[in-house]
């Protein structure tokens, strides 16, 4: 089976190539060609923002499969249509599970829960693409299978809702036993899903005739409280007791406004999912990578070379003054308030 995937070496598409190449799928990449491609996988170079230049790259070839992992918004999704429009007999769209409701009102929560969020311009771009793709399938036949995932993560990050690109930052900070910041008291439910065991849901899905015109999620069964996650990080870490400082998420937006969408219109809510349609269509999916040994895995890589432990300075002092200025008002809340 001939499968494309547009971009092929982030976080979760390098662990689907993975897997397609383990599993004998006939697999090419279709970047820039800025990161090194999987053994095995061929390679095609461009950029898919380059219309032009992509569909002189792309020449007559049809694929079997071709699953899109960088597209965010309609214009590109449009243009994908156009690309792949009778050269390809399923096309796998990879959306985000922050585009269900939020604030979420069922749980858990499944496919057919509303798709709607207030407060985060890139889950509501990725409910225009889901649109835009049913249209052309009612319309044209189209053969679009859309995938939801939530935190997908692999080795290379440390997972908690305040950090930093530079993902080390939040563990040095628990092990020099500074404070770390957790959003509200903590106990919103939270699903982690390592790389890997995404790959199993998605690369199961590849040429499934099946799928098309359905919608998935692909997550752990796993559930955890920010509480726990922000612990075991710790704990992974070599850190018993971790300083964790529980603020309120309109506080940290109102301090650190670049936490807004991620928070209001993500993970400030719980995410529990119901797994049993992406069971259903490829029955072989479990995950099986529990989150304190993903965890575990990822200190290993940062610690194994110091090069990998970037620290943040300028978030650090942002949390500093944020952490201060929290304490500042809670000190004089219980002076006028408390007893």
């Amino acid at each position: 089976m001939k499968i494309l995937f547009i971009g092929g070496t982030g976080t979760i598409s390098s662990a689907c190539a993975q897997l397609a190449l383990e599993r004998g799928f006939e697999l090419t990449l279709l970047n820039r060609g800025r990161q090194p491609g999987w053994p095995g996988a061929r390679q095609i170079t461009a950029d898919i923002g380059d219309a032009a230049a992509t569909a002189a790259a792309l020449g007559d070839k049809c694929w079997d499969v071709v699953v899109d992992y960088i597209a965010f918004t309609p214009a590109e999704v449009e243009q994908r249509i156009a690309l792949f429009r009778g050269r390809t007999a399923q096309f796998i769209f990879i959306s985000s599970a922050s585009a269900y409701q939020k604030p979420p009102v069922h749980f858990p929560i499944t496919e057919s829960t509303p798709l709607v969020n207030p407060f985060w311009d890139y889950s509501r771009n990725k409910i225009a693409c889901e649109e835009r793709l049913l249209r052309a399938l009612q319309e044209e036949n189209f053969p679009a299978t859309i995938i939801r995932p939530s935190w997908t993560y692999d080795e290379q990050r440390i997972t908690v809702p305040v950090n930093s690109k530079k993902s080390f930052t939040v563990l040095d900070r628990l092990r020099r036993g500074r404070p770390v910041i957790v959003p509200g008291d903590g106990t919103s439910l939270w699903t982690m899903t390592h790389n890997t065991d995404f790959a199993k849901g998605l690369v199961g899905l590849l040429g499934h005739q099946g799928a098309i015109g359905h919608t998935f999620h692909i997550t752990s069964d796993e559930v955890l409280t920010w509480n726990q996650i922000y612990e075991t990080v710790a704990a992974a870490a070599g850190v018993a007791k971790p300083r964790l400082v529980h603020i309120a998420s309109d506080f940290i937006t109102a301090c650190l406004p670049e936490f807004a969408g991620g928070l209001h219109g993500d993970k400030a809510h719980s995410a529990v999912f119901d797994n049993t349609k992406i069971k259903r269509f490829v029955p072989a999916f479990v995950a099986t990578t529990r989150f304190r040994d993903g965890m575990a895995r990822s200190v290993r890589w940062f610690d194994a070379d110091p090069a990998r432990q970037e620290i943040d300075a300028a978030a650090n002092a942002g949390w500093d003054r944020l952490i201060a200025a929290y304490e500042r008002g809670l000190e004089m809340a219980r002076r006028e308030l408390g007893r």
